[in-house]
């Protein structure tokens, strides 16, 4: 069911129903346990993160100039930008980064991702799913596969949330819709349309819950309410009126953060949308995509690279600081990725273009072994020549993270198999404490 879907069906069923209006978000308020850890994944390093916080760089975020760059290469491919010392002997970073460079130790960089997928909307399916995109079925994002392998830590808010992502999220999939993500759109504005109408007063409010379970009883008793189907509108209600009185539903507040916390993480809509995951995830969440766009730079790289490196630098950098003193980096995966690299020779347009062959990502926390580097390019940045890492490969080493059984097999609606490891993923073990 597409987001217009659900916002309109929510709308008027539940006005009708409850006299409130609910945001077409409500429609994603599922849960479902499944899976706990095995002791052959924590004997590796994993199960450490309970949580997943997932930075996703939409248009191609260039690997050169941010965590692989080539000091010796020359200006042909490395252009304006200057390779700095981290505080990890031997780590470089592009000098557009200078306070991810003083956190370096918390970082696995992986310099050997690979793509198949070259064109953005494909890209970023196939790095969120680990299959490539088809018009017979949608799989579901690293998000959906963490909440059908997993049990809910908070029972009145959703486990998994989307923040600022494109409209071509993939979400759960063809999972139940129980596990959609909550899509939120600008952080700024916390959860819309999530409490009932003034109008209507809390006696009132539990009258018309009574009806309505007198309603569906009647339905259920004629429709036959074991169809799935069924049961999923159904917990569609449930959840909402759990998530409408839950005392956590101030966690999608950021005016009560402190001017000192909005100072460290900036002022842009990334920066929020990263202090919203934290907030989330200190009250339970399990998985939060944040997307951070404008990363397409065919054209004057540079000057772009200016323009938008220090966003994602002081609010990923703000990000692992406040986890760490919280106290919640240690069971929280920080991800960052994209959809494919930029290519490594400047054009004649000052830009790089589209570039699947080799790019970075980053993890830290939740088990990972910081200060390191996995994987290498060659001296272009042109080749993966070392330990080559696929989307599927991604997608198990967060998995394994978590101590979910990855390679388990979900069978679609039409009875075909599928894994969050996708058909030949494996967990980078290496990178694990």
């Amino acid at each position: 069911m597409s987001e217009l879907d659900r916002r309109a069906f929510l709308a008027r069923t539940a006005q009708s129903c409850f006299g409130v209006t609910l945001g077409g978000s409500m429609a994603s308020l599922f849960n479902s346990p499944l899976n706990a850890a095995n002791a052959a994944i924590k004997a590796a390093g994993g199960g450490k993160a309970k949580h997943v916080i997932y930075l996703f760089m939409s248009g191609g975020m260039t690997h050169i100039d941010t965590f692989d760059p080539k000091a010796e290469a020359g200006s042909s491919i490395m252009g304006d930008t200057r390779a700095i010392g981290t505080n990890v002997d031997g780590i470089q970073l592009g000098h557009w980064l200078p306070q991810l460079a003083k956190q370096a130790d918390k970082l696995a960089i992986i310099r050997s991702m690979s793509s198949t997928q070259g064109a953005h909307g494909p890209g970023r399916y196939f790095m969120r799913t680990g299959y490539a995109q088809r018009s017979s079925i949608v799989h579901p994002s690293t998000g959906g596969w963490i909440n059908k392998l997993s049990t809910p830590l908070n029972k009145t808010l959703p486990s998994s949330v989307t923040i600022s992502c494109s409209n071509d999220h993939p979400g759960a999939g063809f999972l139940e819709p129980s596990l959609q993500p909550l899509p939120v759109g600008n952080p700024t504005e916390g959860l819309k349309n999530s409490v009932k109408n003034r109008k209507v007063t809390e006696s009132d409010f539990k009258k018309q819950l009574e009806l309505r379970k007198l309603l569906d009883t009647e339905f259920d008793a004629k429709y036959h309410a074991g169809h799935k189907t069924v049961r999923a509108y159904s917990e569609v209600y449930d959840s909402a009126v759990k998530l409408m009185k839950s005392e956590d539903l101030a966690a999608f507040d950021l005016s009560d953060e402190s001017p000192v916390a909005h100072k460290l993480y900036g002022g842009t809509q990334f920066a929020k949308g990263c202090m919203l995951a934290r907030r989330l995830v200190e009250k339970g969440v399990r998985s939060v995509e944040v997307e951070l766009g404008g990363f397409d730079w065919h054209n004057d790289n540079f000057q772009q690279a200016a323009d938008k490196l220090p966003i994602l630098d002081q609010a990923v950098s703000a990000l692992l600081m406040d986890l760490k003193a919280k106290g919640l980096l240690d069971s929280t995966l920080v991800v960052l990725a994209t959809e494919f690299g930029r290519t490594p020779k400047v054009t004649d347009d000052g830009g790089r273009n589209h570039f699947p062959k080799a790019f970075s990502t980053i993890l830290a926390g939740g088990g990972i072994k910081g200060g390191m580097v996995y994987g290498e390019t060659d001296a272009t940045g042109s080749n993966v020549v070392k330990d080559a890492v696929s989307a599927s490969d991604f997608n198990a080493t967060i998995g394994h993270a978590m101590g979910l059984k990855y390679d388990e097999t979900i069978y679609s609606a039409s009875k075909r198999p599928f894994k969050m490891a996708g058909r030949k993923g494996s967990a980078i073990t290496k990178i694990f404490a």
